[in-house]
C-alpha cells in the first residue's frame, strides 16, 4: 500500500463544543478533515491515516520533496555498487542503522522486519493489503541484526517505492499474536505506545484530536518543535477559516476555490505539490454492482453525462484540469491522451443502444424490469458532496437515477474485513482520490488477484476489473528495469484502462498545501508528506 503526501493543520469544531487550540506556541497545529481509522499501517489504505503515521512510523527510507530516497532506518540506499542489489536484480540487501531503536529504547533489528512480513502474510490478520509481499516476494530473512535480505521471485522495478514503508515492533506485538492468533484487535492499533518515528502518540480523543510529542530515542535526534496537535475538522469551510484566523498552521486537501481567500492576508503560502493523485470515479464491476455497469458502453455514457470541465472551471476555479489517465502528467500516460468528452446526446444514444430506455414512463431508464438507479458514494468532503448534487441533476435529466450516499471517512475507507462500503462492493460509483506507488507507477488496484473476497479479504481492487491481458502487462512492467521499455508497457496498460472505463479521471489532483509562514523548513513531498517533520521549526 502506498505512502502518501502531506500535513495538515488545526482547528476543530466538535459537536456542541467550542474549538480550543494547543496552548504552546511551539506546537504545530494541524487540522484534518478526516480522522484516521487506525494508527496501524497493516489495517488502512486511508491517505490521512498514512500521513499521520509518517510522524510515528519510520520507513527504511523516506522519499523527499525532490523525489530522492533519504535513508532513515536503512543505513544506505541499496545499489548494485554497494552490493545492495544482486546482479540479477532479485535480491535486495538492506543494511540497517546500528543506532536505530524503538521509542522504549529496545534495539530495532532485521528481526522486526521479518516479523512485519510474517504479520502481513498471516491469514488470521485481516489486513488492508498484502501486495507486493504476497505476489512478488519469495522470502525475507534477517542475515544478522543489522542486515535484512529480501528475495523477489523475479526482478521487481518498484521495490524502492513499497519495500517496508513501516515496521512493527516484534517485542510488543509477537506476544499479542501468540496469545490471540491475530493482531486485528490489538490495542496497539489505536494506541501505538512503542514506535520507530520521530514522534510518539501522546493522546487520541476519538472525534476530537490527536497529540504527538518528540521521541527522545529517535536516531536522528529530538524534533525541533514541541509537538504536533491534530484536530479533526470534517467541515472544509471551518478548516479554511481557521487557517485565515491563524488558529491553524497548516492545512491540505484544500479546495482550489479557497486559495484566493487563503493567500489574501499574506501570512499563508499555498503550494501545489504533484503526488500522483487523481480524483476519480470507480465503477463497481462486481456482482454487487448495478447490472448496467457490466456494459462498457453504459459506463462510457455515464462519463459523457458528467460535465467534468465545468466542475473544474466552476468549483475548482480552473486550477486543476480534467485528466484522462491514472498516470496523468507522467511519462507513463499514453501518448496524445484526451479525456472522454462531455456529450449528453451521444450518451443518450449509447444508453438507448444498450437497451436502457424509459419503458414505463416514470422518467427513469430501465431494462428487463430493472430501473437505472445508481448508488453514488463518497465521504463527507464538501466539494465531493457538491459534485454529487450536480451529477444527480445531470443524470436525472438523462433518465438515470442517482442514490447519493455519504459516509464518515473512517467508514468509507475501511477495509473489506471492516465492512467498508467500497471494499465490500456496496456502491455503483465511488468517488475519491487515488494514486500508484508514487513516484513509481506500479499499482495493484486493477489486478484480478487483488479483488477482495470473503476468502481473500485483502486487496485494493474494489472495482472488480479482471482482465488476464491487463494482469500480464502489469506483471511484465514490474519485472522490466529498462525505463523506456517500461514506459512503453504502461502506454499499453493505460490504453486498456481508458478503453475499459472501470475508472475515470475527474481531475488531476496535486496536493494543495496551505502553510502559515511562522512554520519554516516545511519541505513538502508528494510521496511522504511528513518526511521532514523532525526538522520543522517555528519562527519567533
Amino acid at each position: 500500500m502506498k505512502r502518501l503526501v502531506c500535513v495538515l493543520l488545526v482547528l476543530m469544531l466538535a459537536v456542541g463544543l467550542a474549538p480550543t487550540f494547543a496552548q504552546d506556541a511551539s506546537t504545530v497545529n494541524i487540522a484534518l478533515q478526516q480522522e484516521p481509522d487506525t494508527l496501524s499501517p497493516l489495517y488502512t489504505a486511508m491517505w490521512f491515516a498514512a500521513t499521520v503515521q509518517d510522524l510515528i512510523h519510520a520507513p527504511l527510507w523516506f522519499i523527499d520533496n525532490n523525489l530522492n530516497l533519504v535513508p532513515t532506518i536503512a543505513a544506505e540506499i541499496p545499489s548494485t555498487e554497494n552490493g545492495g542489489i544482486s546482479a540479477d536484480g532479485t535480491v535486495i540487501t538492506v543494511k540497517l542503522r546500528p543506532d536505530a531503536v524503538w521509542s522504549d529504547g529496545t534495539p530495532l533489528t532485521a528481526a522486526d522486519y521479518v516479523f512485519t512480513y510474517d504479520m502481513t502474510l498471516a491469514e488470521t490478520n485481516t489486513v488492508s493489503s498484502r501486495f507486493p509481499y504476497d505476489e512478488k516476494v519469495a522470502s525475507v530473512v534477517a542475515a544478522d541484526p543489522q542486515t535484512l535480505v529480501v528475495t523477489y521471485n523475479e526482478p521487481y522495478a518498484a521495490w524502492y517505492s513499497n519495500l517496508f514503508n513501516y515496521v512493527l515492533p516484534a517485542h510488543i506485538l509477537q506476544p499479542v499474536f501468540d496469545a490471540d492468533g491475530t493482531l486485528d484487535n490489538a490495542d496497539w492499533n489505536r494506541n501505538p505506545d512503542v514506535v520507530s518515528g520521530p514522534f510518539v502518540l501522546e493522546a487520541w480523543e476519538p472525534g476530537s484530536h490527536m497529540s504527538f510529542v518528540p521521541n527522545a530515542n529517535y536516531y536522528a535526534g529530538q524534533a525541533k518543535v514541541a509537538g504536533f496537535y491534530v484536530r479533526f475538522v470534517p467541515d472544509d469551510a471551518t478548516v479554511v477559516s481557521s487557517l485565515i484566523a491563524g488558529d491553524s498552521d497548516v492545512g491540505t486537501f484544500i479546495a482550489a476555490g479557497d486559495t484566493p481567500a487563503l493567500t489574501e492576508g499574506g501570512n499563508i503560502e499555498v503550494v501545489l505539490v504533484p503526488s500522483g493523485y487523481n480524483e476519480g470515479w470507480f465503477f463497481n464491476l462486481r456482482d454487487s454492482g448495478h447490472p448496467a455497469l457490466d456494459d462498457v458502453n453504459v459506463r462510457r455514457a455515464l462519463v459523457m453525462l458528467f460535465n467534468r470541465d465545468q466542475i473544474n472551471a466552476d468549483l475548482n476555479l480552473g486550477l486543476v484540469q480534467t485528466g484522462s489517465s491514472f498516470w496523468e502528467n507522467t511519462p507513463y500516460q499514453r501518448p496524445d491522451a484526451a479525456p472522454i468528452p462531455y456529450d449528453p446526446a451521444m450518451a443518450a444514444q449509447l444508453l438507448d443502444e444498450a437497451g436502457w430506455v424509459d419503458s414505463n414512463g416514470d422518467g427513469t431508464r430501465d431494462k428487463d424490469g430493472v430501473e437505472l438507479v445508481l448508488r453514488y458514494v463518497t465521504n463527507q468532503r464538501q466539494l465531493r458532496k457538491d459534485i454529487q448534487a450536480i451529477v444527480q441533476q445531470e443524470f436525472e435529466a438523462a433518465g438515470v437515477g442517482v442514490d447519493i450516499q455519504n459516509f464518515d471517512s473512517d467508514i468509507f475507507f475501511a477495509s473489506y474485513g471492516e465492512g467498508g462500503p467500497v471494499s465490500i462492493g456496496e456502491y455503483d460509483i465511488a468517488e475519491y482520490s487515488a494514486t500508484s506507488s508514487f513516484p513509481d507507477p506500479d499499482s495493484s488496484r486493477f489486478l484480478c488477484t487483488q479483488i477482495p473476497t470473503d476468502e481473500k479479504p485483502d486487496g485494493e481492487n474494489d472495482t472488480g476489473l479482471c482482465l488476464p491481458e491487463l494482469d500480464a502487462l502489469f506483471a511484465e512492467q514490474a519485472r522490466t528495469v529498462d525505463i523506456n521499455a517500461r514506459i512503453a508497457i504502461f502506454h499499453q496498460i493505460d490504453q486498456i484502462m481508458f478503453d475499459q472505463v472501470a475508472w475515470t479521471n475527474v481531475w488531476y489532483d496535486p496536493d494543495l498545501w496551505a502553510i502559515n509562514t511562522r512554520i519554516t523548513n516545511t519541505l513538502v513531498s508528494g510521496a511522504d508528506p511528513l518526511w521532514n517533520a523532525v526538522n520543522w521549526e517555528i519562527s519567533s
